[in-house]
């Protein structure tokens, strides 16, 4: 079998292809033969060295395949199921631990770009019905970010109004969700091409926050008074505007730090004074995911893959991801 690893040096020229032992499963265990895999900023990070991991793991916290081997005391699963990965392989339902985070695929365990891998039957869930492997690779990671931010910590609502951040695979699912839901979804984007797809969307409304700085204001006058959820990709370069847009009441799941995001100011009096709640999100635990997958079977939503690699291309998709020219999700199949 055949894996990408990186180098304990990290960059985009440190991702290697090994071949290793074909791996048989032991008790409570199956053999997935995976199939494809999709980029989030975190595999980014992990790639690129931003995030430091042991020599030789296997990045790529997304994955979908299907189970060709079981172990002993497994029910759950047959030969031939088709599967998903889980971002946290421990977690499996209630509020978050250290103990339920602390393996984390791609990072601290062994990721899923990778020919074959054995996995514990209980850190995985069904692909939904109708769904590709690449298209199923999508949702793990990035789906369920926005599936946790709106409808478990925000309880969204029909006639809600939501704000998504630019045009990555977060962002876009939580718009499908959100209009799924029956809410009115705002967005903003620095590229006036991706507006239009924006608005090809049913979106709204579309601020350019490259030419209007003060986009949370303007966010804010365009919905009469602030969006009910805003879904924060920016962390300290977006947080100030996200906490101008929402509604006095609201809701702000952070979820990134993109755009240098580590670090920002939060005008503190607008905070309180708005009685706003704002969430940390990371992901979610199996029984959020398959619920995710219950509400796609419902609405037959579908993701929006902008463009599709190999799997000896991994750089090259880095790169392209790298260039923030992607609406959407960015998938490797093999």
């Amino acid at each position: 079998m055949k894996s990408v690893v990186v180098n304990a040096s990290g960059g985009l020229d440190n991702l290697n292809i090994i071949e290793k032992q074909n791996p048989a499963p032991g008790t409570n265990e199956v053999v997935v033969r995976w199939h494809a895999t999709s980029l989030n900023f975190h595999d980014y990070l992990v790639g690129t060295g931003g995030i430091p991991v042991a020599n030789g793991t296997i990045p790529m916290s997304d994955g979908a395949g299907e189970v060709i081997a079981i172990g002993e005391n497994v029910d759950k699963w047959k030969i031939g199921d088709k599967v998903m990965s889980m971002f946290f392989p421990n977690w499996i339902d209630g509020k978050a631990t250290f103990e339920k985070m602390m393996f984390i695929s791609g990072e601290t365990i062994n990721g899923y770009i990778t020919e074959l891998s054995v996995v514990r039957a209980n850190a995985l869930t069904k692909i939904p019905d109708g769904y590709t492997f690449a298209e199923a690779a999508t949702l793990p990671c990035a789906c369920l970010t926005a599936w946790r931010g709106l409808m478990v910590e925000g309880n969204l609502q029909a006639g809600d109004t939501v704000l998504i951040e630019g045009t990555g695979g977060m962002s876009i699912f939580a718009l499908q969700l959100a209009k799924m839901a029956g809410a009115k979804v705002y967005a903003t984007t620095s590229s006036e091409e991706k507006a239009e797809r924006l608005k090809s969307m049913a979106v709204e409304a579309v601020v350019n926050y490259k030419i209007d700085e003060r986009w949370g204001k303007t966010i804010n006058r365009l919905t009469k008074g602030g969006v009910d959820h805003v879904l924060d990709v920016g962390g300290g370069s977006t947080m100030k505007q996200s906490i101008e847009a929402v509604a006095i009441g609201g809701h702000i799941a952070s979820i990134g730090i993109l755009g240098n995001g580590r670090k920002g100011e939060i005008t503190f009096p607008k905070l309180f004074f708005k009685q706003m709640r704002m969430s940390g999100i990371a992901v979610g635990s199996r029984i959020m995911q398959e619920k995710m997958v219950d509400a796609i079977n419902a609405s037959n939503v579908k993701p929006i893959i902008d463009k599709s690699f190999a799997f000896d291309q991994l750089a090259d998709a880095f790169r392209y991801q790298e260039s923030g020219k992607h609406f959407g999700k960015i998938v490797l199949e093999w």
